[in-house]
């Protein structure tokens, strides 16, 4: 694992990365307390990095860096999947490779490390993943979901159409799962989670927008 800090309490780390499959202890209630984490320290390089962004312009930025696709994306970079500990079930079907264990993972180390060293540590830690996605993102005014439609109804294609796959949770703190799908030029497939219908949707949609980017070279 490369994640920058040495934890002087190995058991946090274990039990970060130790999915609800293997049964409890598991890593959700770190899950909970990483996303918030996070949440508040990129809020804080984004606040310093674009002073004239309005507030909507830095939760549509905040919602590109902190989704379950971008941290997977760092959790594979930290070789996190190679340390996950999976029930059966999870490991015959390649739970290891999936998004949302990998990002749920990162979420937990995220809390296991300010639990380890306090908030300065986690702070520097977090902030040092991603200073360099922060300097890389491109600021725009639009939400993900107006871009992708923008971009089909320009070019004469069909807009995209989304589903609610998943709710879960209870009333006061709900999961939502929503699936984008586009047919032209391509035909991509896209997931999102969020707190809200409106947040999994953005999500996909930015999915979707990466993947159209990608195939387009």
């Amino acid at each position: 694992m490369k994640l920058a800090h040495c934890f002087r309490d190995p058991a946090l780390a274990e039990l970060a990365l130790t999915h609800r499959s293997v049964g409890k202890p598991n890593n959700e209630r770190l899950e909970f307390l990483g996303d918030a984490l996070l949440g508040v320290i990129v809020a804080e390089l984004l606040y310093e990095a674009h002073p004239n962004a309005s507030e909507g312009e830095l939760s549509r930025l905040r919602a590109q860096l902190v989704n379950g696709q971008a941290l997977a994306g760092i959790a594979r970079q930290l070789e996190l999947g190679d340390k996950l500990r999976l029930g059966s079930g999870e490991l015959k079907s390649g739970g290891f490779r999936r998004e949302s264990i990998l990002a749920d993972a990162f979420e937990a180390l995220i809390a296991a490390v300010y639990l380890d060293a306090g908030f300065a540590e986690c702070r520097n830690v977090v902030r040092g993943l991603f200073e360099p996605l922060v300097a890389a993102i491109p600021r725009s005014s639009k939400d993900a979901k107006t871009r992708l439609q923008e971009l089909l109804q320009g070019r004469g294609w069909p807009l995209p159409q989304y589903e609610l796959i998943d709710s879960s949770g209870e009333d006061h703190a709900k999961t939502f799962d929503v699936s984008c799908d586009i047919t032209e030029p391509t035909a991509i497939h896209a997931e999102g989670r969020g707190s809200s219908r409106r947040a999994a949707e953005q999500e996909a949609a930015e999915t979707v927008l990466r993947q159209l980017q990608d195939w387009q070279g």
